[in-house]
């Protein structure tokens, strides 16, 4: 098997392809804690991880959309390798190497780095993201999109994948698939988030099928849902927007702790 995709939980996934490992987002909390979201606001989570961080493979890198204590956690902070790079926000990076994780990396939008072996090199390309309406983006995290373009030795492009990252659907989206209109696989963050009972920071089930119609992958795996209490739009709001649209028969639901074979225009269905 070439490449593989694991759903752990949360927006948290573990993408392996062409000998990179990559992990998304890395939260591993247990049920009942509180996930810190600033300014006193807390979630508490209602999952479990399906794997322990512990328990994880040798990691190439980590791929963070933004500093937010459901996608980067105390259990993360204590436990993960500080030699591990990580690819996140400017600012996100500022912060990270402070605390010692000195192989941060800040990528402004459309920015890119590049991850290199002897099979080949992955581009980690930043892309635009927006996690909150109107004035009230400035009071949360920035936060990016990522596409992640693994190439062979020769520079070709075999697979693209690209994640979310926590936004609602926006105009500055729209720039995505004119750049990229050829992605194999789009890791959406859903979850209809809301702030304070009324603030949606989130994409919902309807926006999130929208997005799959802008975005238009080959296939989609959706994450960021039901795993705590300040998620406002289950699962089956995605499911039932996503089928009026369509496209339901790109999505693939993965369980916790559930591993997909990855190809190029495809994840791999059993």
């Amino acid at each position: 098997m070439k490449g593989s995709l694991q759903f752990i939980g949360n927006a948290t996934t573990l993408i392996r392809y062409n000998g990179f490992t990559l992990l998304t987002d890395p939260n591993f909390l247990h049920r009942g804690q509180r996930a810190y979201l600033g300014y006193g606001l807390y979630a508490r989570r209602r999952t479990d991880p399906a794997v322990e961080i512990e328990d994880l493979p040798p990691l190439d890198a980590v791929v963070l959309s933004h500093l937010h204590g459901d996608h980067w956690d105390r259990v993360t902070r204590k436990a993960l390798n500080r030699s591990t790079p990580v690819i996140t926000t400017t600012m996100a990076a500022r912060r990270l190497r402070r605390r010692g994780f000195h192989r941060s990396v800040g990528l402004e939008t459309w920015h890119q780095h590049e991850l290199r072996h002897p099979e080949g090199t992955v581009k980690i390309t930043a892309l635009p993201a927006k996690h909150a309406p109107g004035p009230a983006e400035a009071l949360l995290p920035p936060v990016i999109g990522t596409m992640l373009e693994f190439c062979d030795r020769e520079g070709r492009v075999e697979l693209r994948v690209h994640v979310s990252g926590d936004t609602l659907l926006d105009r500055r989206l729209d720039a995505i698939p004119r750049r990229f209109p050829d992605i194999d696989l789009a890791i959406v963050h859903l979850g209809g988030t809301k702030l304070l009972g009324t603030l949606l920071v989130t994409m919902d089930g309807e926006q999130g099928a929208s997005w799959v119609d802008l975005i238009d992958p080959h296939a989609v795996v959706p994450v960021h849902f039901n795993d705590y209490t300040v998620f406002s739009s289950p699962l089956d709001d995605f499911r039932h927007h996503i089928e009026q649209t369509g496209r339901a028969d790109r999505v693939v639901y993965l369980e916790p702790g559930e591993t997909r074979e990855l190809a190029p225009h495809r994840l791999v269905r059993r």
